[in-house]
């Protein structure tokens, strides 16, 4: 399966597995400094306290939106390629060739490496504003 739409990592798993870990510490980091910010603000927000939670809002829609093109567009690509090996894989075989990476029991061993870059693809838009804002936030209260 070689359609990859993005710069498809050759670990995609660890790949994943390292996405999920910085989300899991960056999220809570990010999480508690809002709220740190919303609770020092009280009842009377600043300008700059109002923007960051409009912004906090509309980055959360803007990544998930993110998130399901990119699961959509590399399971389609994934699902191409499959296509694709699976009708070399068939006319070798029928012609009596050997049908070598295009073999369906080779193609099946690769579905959980597909499913990771799937994942991967969806979470890299989360992972990613998180990340940045995690990184901003610790530099504006620093």
């Amino acid at each position: 399966m070689s359609h990859a739409p993005t710069d498809a990592h050759p670990d995609a798993q660890q790949h994943l597995t390292t996405q999920a870990i910085e989300l899991s510490m960056a999220a809570p980091q990010v999480v508690a400094q809002r709220l740190t910010r919303m609770a020092m603000a009280g009842i009377n927000p600043s300008q700059g306290d109002h923007d960051e939670l409009m912004l906090m809002g509309s980055e959360k829609l803007l990544a998930f939106q993110q998130s399901w093109v990119a699961m959509w567009n590399q399971a389609w690509h994934a699902q191409v390629a499959l296509a694709e090996s699976l009708t070399r894989g068939s006319l070798a075989l029928a012609s009596g060739h050997d049908a070598h990476d295009d073999h369906p029991a080779q193609l099946l061993m690769q579905m959980p490496t597909e499913a990771a870059r799937v994942l991967s693809a969806g979470l890299a838009p989360v992972h990613g504003q998180a990340m940045a804002n995690a990184r901003r936030l610790s530099a504006a209260g620093a």
